[in-house]
């Protein structure tokens, strides 16, 4: 399948406006967030082409000037999913068109891998996301989050086939009960990671968005309102620690990460 990354990012966040122009510390050195979600980007295997897409030039330049290539797109793009369909209409030919958020710079290449993997298996999904098997430690974290009225991790439920049924802020599902941390739980941490055909890609921005994404404010309810098969994909962490930026108070986890290989 030929198939093309699309790095969203854009200057005018609501939660942290300028995100990802952040710099970050690691073993390496300090790189500001688009640039190591680039360069997470461009370690994935059988990909045939990297682009960020923005609608900033402050962005865009210094893109440029690590060497990506950029797409400039509009500035009416109300999520991520509608900026890579509109990287998907002035690029065509691609099988599969890759969202790899510009705040999730510890994603690690094979989430991306088993998502291809999984679309292909799937010819009846539209789109391919990964879900993380959580321990007790992390969904205590999340549930702290939630208490402290912090945007933490999204959560996703799904049936048989791997096929989603609902995706949640809240940590869902509920199980009345509490886990040792290192103990598996049946809450599957939703990774911000999508693969896309590009005919559904290309529909989804003629969508209304729905009350479940309103009250959410996840981009991917749209499709499930609109009737859309959306596979979640098992993947495992192999040891490595995951975790997307969201908040100023991301920055130091993210840190603490890198320093210690992730």
């Amino acid at each position: 399948m030929k198939t093309l990354i699309a790095i969203p990012a854009r200057y005018a966040s609501t939660r942290y406006p300028g995100k990802p122009l952040v710099a970050l510390r690691g073993p390496d050195g300090e790189k500001t967030l688009i640039r190591r979600s680039w360069e997470a980007a461009m370690t994935v295997k059988g990909i045939d082409r990297v682009v960020v897409a923005t609608d900033d030039d402050r962005i865009a330049d210094h893109a440029r000037g690590f060497g990506a290539e950029v797409v400039m797109t509009s500035s009416d793009a109300q999520n991520g999913t509608e900026r890579c369909a509109e990287v998907a209409a002035k690029l065509p030919g691609f099988d599969v068109v890759v969202n790899l958020q510009g705040d999730a710079p510890l994603t690690p290449a094979w989430f991306v891998e088993d998502l291809l993997k999984g679309l292909a298996a799937n010819p009846e999904a539209v789109i391919a996301t990964p879900v993380l098997r959580c321990d007790g430690r992390a969904v205590s974290g999340f549930l702290a989050d939630r208490r402290a009225g912090r945007v933490g991790g999204t959560t996703a439920v799904f049936g048989a086939g791997g096929r989603a049924l609902y995706f949640s802020k809240e940590v869902i599902p509920y199980t009345g009960r509490d886990y040792a941390p290192d103990e598996p739980t049946p809450v599957f941490h939703h990774v911000g990671v999508y693969a896309y055909r590009p005919a559904a890609l290309m529909d989804y921005p003629s969508w209304p968005v729905g009350p479940l994404e309103q009250l959410e404010g996840l981009e991917q309810l749209r499709f499930l309102e609109n009737g859309r098969n959306v596979l979640c994909v098992k993947v495992e962490a192999r040891g490595r620690e995951f975790w997307e930026l969201n908040n100023p108070s991301d920055v130091a986890v993210i840190e603490r990460m890198l320093a210690g290989g992730a």
